[in-house]
């Protein structure tokens, strides 16, 4: 770490200036420097997250919950819908109205890669932008800000490497996040994450199963494979295995119970991945197969390089396991030059697949995607009215699959409870949530991280309600 008098720091100037505070008030033995960091976007934002306050616990900061006790403010931050890119500003914004001196701001991830510097003349008192790439430098980057530096970017998409660290704060005690692969290949119209994570990094087999063993031996009985497209992992070692082999390789490491993995593409998605479930009793019964929309129209339109069809063999091969496994995926309604016909395309298909669970959202327009220059754009009133018939089509089909498992006895990782209801909160091997009560007169020795049997007495569209089964209880 550099402990010389950060020469760079303009007191004149109100980021100068705070920087200066900061710096200087830990080197005067004030304490140890505060951070918050709040994280927008999937789970691959979340463990980055977790990365991110691991490497600034091992350089001596302490994380706090709210941003006005933190010396460092950080957002990690989503640029897939304009809605999540939106909230990364108007927090930006609160704090320059809420009086932000003191406190040095940074903004990571894919806003951060797709505004770039821009976001210091949006938000002046922004002194730190690094996207997901350059995560690596992070250590470096803090250290010129922590010198005084006023405007740090890591902003570089072209490398081979990847954001591994042994400094990780674990959110969950029970469940956690592996990222396998960074980056995406693929150049789907509607998307900017291929503009803001870069081209598809894959970490060494080697790396992935030592993680996978260090989490078992820190008390982890889930992990969950992270990648932007888990399908094209490709091991750069000489051990060349592709994913269905790491899955097969990870599913066989002693004390890990469950394996997760999101997300996959559907044209990378084979027959071998539904035969590593089928082979490894630890492999969850759950696929996350993101669709987008029935319609081959629009699909071609999306470049999503598959057609319903292909989609369709694919979901085949996963029913013809001998498990069964839940499907859930993403759906886009309002696509440029969706029509009415393709629109009814993407609701028989929901009728034709019946996922257990499914994430929808209208189109929103990303800077330097495709479509923006597709024009035909349908009017945000049909986006909305299309979207809310979607939802309640999908909201009867999981009330309906969710009604099959009444009377069935699931396993669960507990999660938590629920005191107000007395309900113990557990998650399935399907990635349901199951909400539980202990019958009157059997021991309540249940506890967050155990695995217990749960006989399924109600469902929900959202959630499964049961109680504590007598046998098969693992506490």
């Amino acid at each position: 770490m550099n402990t010389d008098k950060p020469a760079a720091a303009q007191p004149g100037s109100f980021v100068g200036a705070a920087l200066l505070r900061c710096y200087n008030g830990w080197r005067m033995g004030q304490g140890p420097r505060t951070f918050y960091i709040e994280t927008f976007g999937c789970q691959m934002n979340v463990h980055d997250s977790e990365k991110v306050a691991g490497t600034l616990i091992a350089r001596g900061y302490r994380q706090v919950d709210n941003p006005r006790e933190a010396d460092l403010v950080l957002y990690n931050t989503c640029s897939v819908r304009d809605k999540a890119e939106q909230k990364v500003f108007s927090r930006l914004s609160q704090f320059k109205r809420a009086n932000g001196h003191g406190k040095v701001f940074g903004v990571l991830g894919c806003v951060a890669q797709q505004e770039g510097a821009a976001i210091f003349e949006k938000a002046p008192h922004v002194s730190l932008v690094v996207g997901s790439a350059s995560y690596r430098r992070l250590p470096e980057l803090l250290e010129q800000a922590e010198a005084g530096r006023q405007r740090v970017t890591g902003l570089e998409l072209d490398t081979d490497e990847t954001f591994e660290t042994e400094f990780a704060r674990r959110d969950s005690p029970h469940r956690a996040f592996l990222t396998i692969m960074e980056g995406c290949d693929n150049h789907c119209a509607y998307c900017v994450v291929p503009f803001t994570r870069g081209r598809e990094r894959s970490r060494t087999s080697a790396h992935i199963l030592r993680e996978a063993a260090e989490l078992r031996d820190a008390g982890y009985t889930e992990i969950q494979l992270l990648g932007q497209n888990v399908n094209s992992y490709r091991d750069p070692s000489p051990a060349r295995m592709n994913f269905p082999e790491l899955l097969s390789a990870v599913a066989e490491v002693p004390g890990i119970r469950r394996v997760r993995f999101m997300t996959s593409h559907p044209r990378d998605f084979t027959r071998q991945i539904v035969a590593a479930i089928d082979s490894h009793a630890s492999l969850c019964d759950h696929v996350h197969l993101p669709v987008q929309s029935g319609s081959d129209r629009v699909l071609a339109r999306m470049q999503r390089e598959y057609t319903r069809a292909e989609y369709l063999e694919r979901i085949a091969w996963l029913r013809s396991a001998r498990r069964r496994v839940s499907i859930t995926t993403d759906l886009i309604v309002g696509f440029p030059g969706e029509t009415e016909a393709d629109f009814a395309e993407t609701l028989s298909l929901l009728d034709a697949v019946r996922y257990d669970s499914a994430f929808s959202f209208k189109y929103s327009p990303r800077p330097n995607t495709p479509a923006l220059a597709l024009g035909e754009a349908v009017p945000e009133s049909e986006k909305g009215r299309r979207l809310a018939v979607l939802q309640e089509k999908q909201r009867e089909i999981q009330l309906a699959r969710n009604q099959e498992l009444v009377g069935s006895e699931q396993e669960v990782l507990v999660e938590g409870r629920r005191e107000a209801l007395g309900q113990w909160i557990g998650r399935t091997s399907q990635n349901r949530v199951l909400n539980f009560t202990v019958p009157e007169g059997m021991p309540d020795t249940i506890r967050p991280g155990c695995y217990a049997a749960v006989k399924v007495t109600r469902a929900g569209p959202n959630s499964l309600v049961g109680e504590l089964s007598w046998r098969g209880t693992e506490v």
